[in-house]
């Protein structure tokens, strides 16, 4: 018996998310788009941008419009969607599937602003009433 369930797109490395990042930032995008955005915050060689670009098509993290002379490329996956499945998988392995772990020792680790603190308590709030996700 095979397993039918559909492949989970694969977990994007450092690099790969902080251009995920740039394409969620700037929607659809070239290579040269995307290399710009990368250079104001960290230096990035343009065929390394492009190589990258390249290997998340095949891994399935963006998808490449090929119809125009230079292709635009955009994430396969909303950044929401992303970070939930980032989230989820970290979660699991290193929080033994405890959601309140995970907060608990994020919250004990970095301290909250005022506003971040209100926004939880108010998740929290709906999280009670039923309301949540």
């Amino acid at each position: 018996m095979t397993d039918r369930r559909p492949a989970a797109t694969p977990r994007p490395t450092d690099a790969e998310l902080a251009i995920l990042r740039a394409l969620w930032q700037l929607g659809p995008s070239t290579v040269r788009d995307v290399h710009q955005a990368l250079s104001a915050s960290q230096a990035s060689g343009y065929t390394t941008v492009l190589k990258l670009l390249q290997i998340m098509t095949e891994k399935g993290l963006v998808v490449r419009d090929e119809s125009q002379r230079a292709h635009v490329y955009a994430a396969a996956l909303s950044e929401r969607r992303t970070q939930r499945q980032l989230l989820g998988d970290l979660v699991d392995r290193a929080f033994g599937g405890s959601s309140a772990k995970l907060v608990l020792h994020a919250l004990s680790e970095r301290a909250a602003s005022a506003q971040e603190l209100r926004d939880i308590r108010a998740m929290l709030d709906q999280i009670e009433k039923g309301d949540a996700r």
